[in-house]
């Protein structure tokens, strides 16, 4: 199993598992001494500039940093990895103190909703040459960090999360279909077409299309051009039928029996992807390594495009907070970082997938296949799944409210009625809305 693979499963529920579910109790790996508990740090370089950079998860940046500090004596960058919770309460205690803040933070991209109140406390980076490095990243990825006005960027693009359709072979062969990646993609290539080929993967093997309804859910709403808000941060989900239409969707799917009642992390999810309980999981690019080590027979799950589009979970920005000393030298820092050479690397070496779409014509890119999902270039699908994202505005009580509907979904699949449940779930939301 390559670097790649093996490191990415530590990553995953380091840092996307967190996005995804609210917490996480695993402490970041060690790397040379910690100041406090579930804190590594490491001080790169014996420059007289020091760079204070906060970090979290499994993202190998150190071995870039060594380069980069060779190229740049007179920096010294010392890295700081934290859970990623934690990163993002200590940030918003700094800056709305106005001390502590690091001259580098990364901050997870539906996490940065939190913070565009206090722009002030960060350092517009187009005061740095943003503007000039604009065109490295996937236009959605870029209209992510700035503002509303577009005029005031608050960090640069590290990872994305892309999301595709994983599934096993052997099910899709044992229901009668040719499991072959483009004849998967064109068998479910509509919502409806997956729900059909539910029907017939349960009535011919009785397992269910996938583990539970918040993959499902999480796929269409993540394709939606709208969500909770608008860009007022008003709510706004009785006001189209996209996320209305998502919640319908996986009811109706958990009526019909078609998809399980299985949490995600749990035990039981985990030994379902090895037994092959469900024939597929929607998720993104960094599911990869999770899949290779609790399922390690090769050529057994393959992927494919998502039917109607891709959505994208996960990701971060290298933000410069305004109270550095130092923030000519931070941008430099993170500029050189996020460039597509260094995101190739980092790629390579940790599975952090690039949001700049220039490394995807890469050769070393192009030609990455992976035998364990039967030789398919991953890097060419997650790309495309990459470039179809469409942008959506999420607002800073996006966690939140996107929990109510959750916590929606499990009543629905405990039994409640679906009905009741949204009526429940937008008054929980509306009380969010106060309390602000």
């Amino acid at each position: 199993m390559s670097k790649f693979f093996k490191l990415a499963a530590s990553t995953v529920l380091a840092l996307s598992v967190l996005a995804a579910c609210g917490g996480n109790d695993d402490a970041p790996e060690e790397n040379a001494g910690g100041d406090e508990e579930g804190t590594s740090t490491e001080a790169i370089g014996d420059g007289d500039i020091e760079l204070v950079f906060w970090e979290f998860g499994n993202t190998g940046y150190d071995k870039l940093i060594e380069e980069y500090v060779e190229e740049n004596p007179q920096v010294t960058i010392n890295l700081q990895n934290s859970d990623m919770n934690d990163l993002h309460d200590n940030l918003f205690t700094s800056i709305s103190a106005g001390s502590g803040a690091p001259d580098i933070a990364m901050i997870e991209e539906a996490q940065i909703e939190r913070y565009r109140n206090a722009e002030s406390s960060f350092t517009n980076l187009y005061d740095h040459g943003a503007e000039e490095v604009a065109d490295n990243y996937l236009d959605w990825v870029w209209q992510n960090g700035e503002n509303a006005d577009g005029d005031f960027v608050f960090g640069l693009p590290t990872d994305i999360g892309p999301t595709v359709m994983f599934y096993r072979t052997d099910v899709f062969e044992e229901a009668g279909f040719d499991s072959s990646p483009e004849a998967v993609s064109d068998l479910v290539a509509t919502w409806e077409d997956f729900e059909n080929v539910a029907k017939e993967i349960n009535e011919k093997t009785g397992k269910q299309m996938v583990d539970g309804a918040e993959l499902v859910y999480n796929a269409r709403r993540d394709q939606a051009t709208e969500q909770y808000f608008n860009t007022d941060d008003e709510l706004i989900v009785e006001e189209h039928d996209q996320i209305s239409g998502a919640y319908e969707y996986v009811a109706s799917l958990l009526d019909q029996g078609l998809i399980g009642n299985i949490p995600l992390w749990t035990p039981e999810w985990f030994s379902g992807m090895d037994e092959g309980n469900y024939a597929t999981m929607l998720a993104p690019a960094w599911m990869q390594g999770v899949i290779k080590d609790n399922s390690p027979e090769d050529g057994v799950w393959s992927l494919t495009t998502m039917p109607e589009g891709a959505g994208n979970w996960g990701g971060s920005y290298l933000t410069v907070p305004a109270e550095s000393e130092h923030p000519e030298e931070a941008y430099k820092f993170i500029e050189w970082l996020t460039a597509p050479e260094q995101q190739l690397k980092a790629f390579l070496d940790y599975g952090l997938f690039p949001s700049a779409p220039a490394v995807y014509e890469m050769p070393e890119f192009l030609e990455y296949e992976d035998e364990y999902f039967g030789g398919v270039a991953v890097a060419q699908v997650f790309s495309e799944a990459a470039e179809a994202v469409v942008p959506v505005y999420k607002g800073r009580n996006y966690y939140p409210v996107d929990g109510e509907v959750k916590e929606a979904i499990d009543n629905v699949a405990a039994g409640n009625d679906p009905e009741e449940e949204w009526e429940a779930a937008i008054e929980r939301m509306e009380r969010i809305i106060d309390r602000q």
